[in-house]
C-alpha cells in the first residue's frame, strides 16, 4: 500500500510546480522516481525500494521529506506515515457508544446527528438522522450506501462528490492494514466508481462542509455538517448536520413530521413529530 500511495501522488506532482525543468520529453505522467528522491533527499535507490515494497521501515524524517517532495497536504500527510507505520497507536478503538453520548445525540431534536466509527459505520444515530438516511435499507455505513444501495444516486444529487469524498474519507480514517478495511474494498469494488477512486489513493478529511440531499418525502435539502473526534473513544466521530433558518430548515421539520405520520399512531391519537420527541436509533 504505501508503494501504490507514493506512484500514484508522485504521478500528480507537476514539474515546474516543484521547481524542475519540464522541457524535457517525459515518458512518465508527474515526477520521475530519480526527481522525487532529489526533493526528498535520499537515494534514488532506497526510493524505488519503498515503491516497490522492498524497504518497509522509513523513519519519520524520511516521510516528512517525501510528504515535502510529493506536495502532499495534511490529510495526506497523515495517511503516509500511518501507512509506514510510524504514526503513533491511538489506543484501543471501540464500536461501543457511551450512554452519555447517546444521550447527547437524542436530545438534538432539531438537528441529525450521529456516532461514526472510523470504518464509516453509524454506530448511533437519532430521530432525525433516521428520518434523513431512510431511503437506505439498511442506514448502516455510508460507504455501503453510497456505493451499493440504489438509493443513493437519487438521494445524493452531487453523488460523484459525494463518492470521491467517502472514499478520500474511508481512507483517512480506517486502518489500512487492517482485515475490516480489506473485506470492505472486496465488497465496494462491486462498483467501478469506487474501483477507480480507490486507486487514485485520495486522502480526505474535512470537519464542516455542505451536503445537498434530494429525499423523497420533503425534497431538496441542503445541510452544513460538523465532525468531532470522540476524544473518550479513539475512532469513532460525532457528526452533527445543521440547517441554516429558513427553506431548509423547515424541510427539515417537515421530514420529522413526515416520518411521524407514515409511521402513523393508535386510532384516535394524535402523531407526535419524531423530532419533539428525543427518540431514536441506538446499536448495542
Amino acid at each position: 500500500m504505501l508503494g501504490e500511495f507514493l506512484k500514484a501522488h508522485r504521478a500528480r506532482v507537476n514539474p515546474q510546480d516543484a521547481g524542475l525543468p519540464s522541457h524535457t520529453q517525459r515518458k512518465v505522467k508527474g515526477l520521475r522516481r530519480e526527481e522525487v528522491a532529489v526533493l526528498a533527499g535520499v537515494s534514488a535507490d532506497y526510493y524505488a525500494r519503498l515503491e516497490q515494497g522492498r524497504e518497509t521501515n522509513p523513519s519519520a524524517q524520511v516521510l516528512d521529506a517525501l510528504s515535502r517532495a510529493l506536495q502532499l497536504d495534511t490529510d495526506a500527510r497523515a495517511h503516509l506515515h500511518r501507512l509506514a507505520g510510524v504514526v503513533a497507536d491511538e489506543g484501543h478503538t471501540t464500536d461501543k457508544v457511551s450512554p452519555e453520548l447517546r444521550r447527547l445525540i437524542s436530545g438534538m431534536h432539531d438537528m441529525p446527528a450521529f456516532v461514526m466509527s472510523s470504518y464509516l459505520d453509524l454506530l448511533a444515530t437519532n430521530a432525525l438522522a433516521d428520518a434523513l438516511y431512510e431511503p437506505f435499507a439498511p442506514a448502516d455505513n455510508l460507504a455501503r450506501m453510497a456505493f451499493l444501495d440504489p438509493a443513493a444516486t437519487s438521494f445524493y444529487p452531487r453523488w460523484n462528490w459525494v463518492a470521491q469524498s467517502t472514499v478520500g474519507n474511508l481512507r483517512l480514517t480506517a486502518d489500512p492494514n487492517s482485515a475490516r478495511l480489506g473485506r470492505m474494498v472486496a465488497e465496494l469494488r462491486r462498483n467501478p466508481v469506487f474501483e477507480e477512486l480507490w486507486e487514485n489513493h485520495e486522502v480526505r478529511g474535512k470537519t464542516q462542509d455542505a451536503k445537498e440531499f434530494v429525499h423523497p418525502a420533503v425534497g431538496s435539502i441542503k445541510l452544513r455538517y460538523h465532525s468531532f473526534d470522540v476524544r473518550e473513544a479513539p475512532g469513532q466521530f460525532l457528526v452533527i448536520y445543521q440547517a441554516e433558518p429558513g427553506p431548509n430548515a423547515d424541510a427539515l421539520k417537515l421530514l420529522a413530521t413526515s416520518r411521524a405520520t407514515r409511521e402513523g399512531a393508535s386510532p384516535g391519537t394524535t402523531p407526535v413529530p419524531l423530532w419533539l420527541t428525543g427518540t431514536g436509533r441506538s446499536r448495542p
